[in-house]
């Protein structure tokens, strides 16, 4: 049985370990709040404008496709853009996403890391490492996406990869983060129409004309499509670490109530036994 100020000191240690996760616990929550409504409040953003492109896209000749919607004949590399967080802490979020990007990523593919995370275990899988960007801690910016746009569009529309896919993970609940595997480019008008609503088929005018608004309009499907990417992996991160938080703070309150009745224990042993050696010492001396 340990000693006495063995149990003291442990039990001070797990009650700033319970107050730490406490306090980490109330931040994410905080947190947590902001990053659904910039989620939701974009989705409806995201839905409208993937159903304008739907309907514009079915206008347009074959031939005169643009460049993000052209399908490459030859099967070339993957460009795939992992995202994750800074942080550690958020239970099995990191796990999960390491082993979907392990999965169906290949040693000839290109990765651009967002998150610290994330970083090693993509250098595992290949050493074309074409950039990495910090996720950071609080909610993203719009200008966030820029760099990475500019990067993407190097890549594909010079020819050096065929095909842009997203992985992230996915707010389903407060209790599920799932990690999803999106594709990005080329827009293709199918992958469109199974995720927009039902656009209208009313007479629109558009000017100067649909061949010069539609790479535009794609371009900025593009980048929105990778910005929510980034607000959902924001909000299933929060949302993990909060759950992670509640855990091991609980765990915490557990592991502090053993010791307590341990110490509780050992230090009435100790009570006890001094009472029975000055029992002893007096019928000892006969008094």
């Amino acid at each position: 049985m340990a000693s006495i100020q063995a149990l003291q000191r442990r039990i001070k240690t797990a009650q700033n370990v319970s107050k730490t996760t406490r306090a980490m616990q109330m931040i994410a929550a905080s947190k947590l709040k902001k990053a659904q409504d910039a989620a939701l409040s974009s989705r409806s953003y995201v839905e409208k404008l993937m159903a304008v492109t739907a309907s514009l896209t079915k206008r347009v000749e074959t031939a005169a496709l643009p460049l993000y919607m052209k399908q490459s004949k030859q099967s070339g590399n993957t460009l795939y853009i992992v995202i994750s967080p800074d942080k550690g802490l958020c239970g099995g979020l990191v796990t999960n996403l390491t082993r979907e990007i392990t999965r169906i990523a290949k040693a000839d593919d290109a990765i651009i890391t967002i998150g610290k995370k994330i970083e090693s275990p993509a250098a595992r899988i290949t050493k074309n490492i074409i950039a990495s960007f910090p996720f950071g801690n609080t909610l993203p910016a719009y200008d966030f996406v820029y760099p990475i746009a500019k990067i993407i569009d190097e890549q594909f529309l010079n020819g050096k990869i065929t095909n842009v896919v997203l992985v992230s993970t996915h707010f389903v609940n407060l209790f599920t983060q799932r990690p999803q595997a999106t594709n990005l480019l080329p827009i293709s008008p199918k992958d469109i129409d199974a995720t927009a609503n039902n656009a209208s088929n009313a007479f629109q005018l558009f000017e100067p004309d649909l061949e010069s608004i539609l790479p535009e309009l794609l371009k900025r499907y593009m980048e929105m499509s990778l910005y929510q990417e980034i607000l959902e992996s924001y909000l299933a991160e929060q949302s993990a670490r909060m759950l992670s938080m509640q855990n091991a703070t609980n765990n915490a309150k557990e592991i502090i109530e053993d010791l307590k009745l341990e110490y509780n224990k050992s230090r009435q042993a100790k009570i006890t036994n001094e009472i029975l050696d000055i029992t002893g010492g007096a019928a000892a001396l006969g008094l």
